[in-house]
């Protein structure tokens, strides 16, 4: 039955997207072939009567989506980090996508936490409240612990959540594989790998014990942080439908008036966002990769504190050295060094001309550093420097994508507090502490003897990998070459004398 079930969800889906007038600017923002396009519009033309009204009070796609329910609101707000795919117009609308739908009974909620705890809700939580966020997987409520009378948040899936997603996600695998038959062109476009990448994401907000151990790793992460805070999660009330943690208190972010009544800097509150956002990205690799103003507030004591950790991002070790290089030379409008940086880490194919490429930076840079502060734009500049490198032949980096967009929000976050923010300012000394720290001479001595512990750990092996490898080449099906056997010997000795050398370094150190 799932192909009669998914083309009449595609079938609803494209009425709903022709009746609210989201099918046009859909395919125009993707760029879809005149193929692909021909054959939406006729899909949906003929069924329009069937589809979704919605709330015409919103732009045309966010209409659209939001009537179609939460599976398709969550692929919105995922969409809206992908730039790459739906356009920078298009993501900015998805990326202010409401994610408001109507809260389910408090009674069915308690009856999923007795279920999902094994023990009755009264025995845990006294003043147990109605709703006070309902998004499309699943809606929080307030409640003091019974045991210390602490003020916790508990959140719980919607009833039915996971099979209402594998339905809806089966229909957009189904419309990813039929897309790509029938118009070859749009591949360019990855919706099989979009769609791919939309259920992971999904499929971790699914498992609330994803996301408890995401905030538990965040808040160990930031634990030194001064000025910053992250609601902790209460393991022993927290399942796979269910999780609990402290409950945040404090004046939403988006409220500077509010903010500046309870007695608060917001400029140096500002400045603090950017910078934690910088340092989390540059220093630990793992970021809250949804800082919008509803997920940020202002504790009594000016801490600023963060939560709904359903969508972290992660850069490894070298892509965040990479990230800072290209940071400060523009801040140091160094636009060679930014473009050696690209050819060095094999964004930008080597067979192009570094020097253009110089050039083509310093037309992204100059114009936005001779602009007045209140609008020189990290954001901005981030978004034409990846429209430069793309006309170099850089390929897409999903990573660097959802560092971009979380950039974009952060800016806007730090923008709505404090509109004369000068974003290089603000930014310059958590980049130049990063690089200190992680480019400089001891970081050299600190990765060679990292590398020499990894290859200590090989040490017992070498022979064995040595004579494995000799024998290998020594078979009669592969004769073996003097050089080849060279390489190996050398590779050998070049192990050792690494070996050799880090012992050396660690007993100075």
């Amino acid at each position: 039955m799932r192909g009669p079930h998914n083309i009449w969800r595609l079938i609803r889906t494209g009425a709903t997207f022709e009746r609210t007038g989201a099918m046009k600017v859909a395919l125009e923002a993707v760029e879809a072939p005149p193929r692909l396009r021909l054959v939406a519009r006729i899909m949906g033309w003929p069924f329009k009567w069937l589809g979704y009204k919605g709330d015409p009070n919103l732009p045309p796609v966010t209409r659209a989506i939001t009537a179609l329910g939460p599976a398709y609101i969550k692929f919105g707000q995922v969409l809206s980090t992908r730039p790459d795919v739906v356009g920078e117009e298009l993501a900015d609308q998805l990326r202010v996508l409401q994610d408001k739908l109507p809260p389910f009974p408090t009674e069915v909620a308690k009856r999923m936490i007795a279920a999902e705890l094994d023990r009755p809700v009264d025995e845990m939580f006294f003043d147990f409240s109605e709703p006070v966020a309902a998004a499309s997987i699943a809606q929080v409520h307030s409640a003091r612990r019974a045991d210390t009378g602490a003020c916790v948040a508990v959140k719980v899936l919607r009833p039915e959540i996971e099979r209402a997603f594998r339905r809806d996600l089966d229909a957009f695998h189904f419309a990813a594989d039929m897309i790509e038959r029938l118009s070859p062109a749009s591949r360019r476009l990855r919706p099989t790998d979009v769609v791919k990448h939309f259920e992971g994401v999904v499929m971790g907000e699914l498992d609330l014990r994803l996301e408890a151990s995401a905030a538990s790793q965040f808040a160990a992460n930031t634990a030194g942080d001064t000025g910053f805070a992250v609601p902790q999660p209460i393991w022993s009330m927290s399942s796979r439908r269910v999780m609990t943690m402290d409950w945040a208190e404090g004046v939403s972010i988006g409220d500077p008036d509010a903010i500046r009544a309870a007695g608060h800097d917001v400029v140096a509150i500002s400045e603090r966002v950017l910078q934690l956002f910088l340092s989390h990205a540059l220093r630990d690799g793992y970021f809250h990769a949804d800082m919008h103003h509803g997920n940020l507030k202002v504790a009594a004591n000016g801490d600023v504190i963060a939560y709904d950790f359903g969508i972290m991002g992660q850069i490894d070790e070298y892509t965040r050295r990479v990230y800072a290089e290209i940071l400060m030379g523009f801040i140091r409008r160094d636009y060679r060094r930014v473009a050696e940086v690209h050819f060095e880490a094999g964004y930008v194919p080597a067979d192009r001309d570094v020097n253009e490429f110089a050039l083509a930076l310093r037309a992204v840079g100059e114009p936005i550093f001779g602009m007045d502060a209140t609008h020189i734009s990290m954001a901005r500049l981030l978004a034409y420097l990846f429209e430069v490198t793309e006309r170099f032949g850089m390929q897409t980096r999903t990573e660097l994508i959802l560092l971009q967009r979380t950039m974009v929000v952060v800016e806007g976050v730090a923008r709505s507090l404090n509109p004369a923010i000068n974003i290089w300012e603000t930014a310059q000394p958590v980049v130049e502490k990063y690089i200190r720290e992680n480019l400089g001479p001891r970081a050299a001595i600190r990765d060679l003897v990292r590398t020499v512990m990894i290859l200590g750990d090989f040490g017992p092996r070498l022979p064995e990998l040595l004579r494995s490898a000799l024998e290998r080449q020594a078979a009669p099906v592969a004769p073996p070459e003097p050089k080849s056997r060279m390489h190996i010997a050398g590779l050998a000795t070049v192990g050792l004398a690494l070996l050799a050398v880090g012992v050396a370094v660690g007993q100075i150190l």
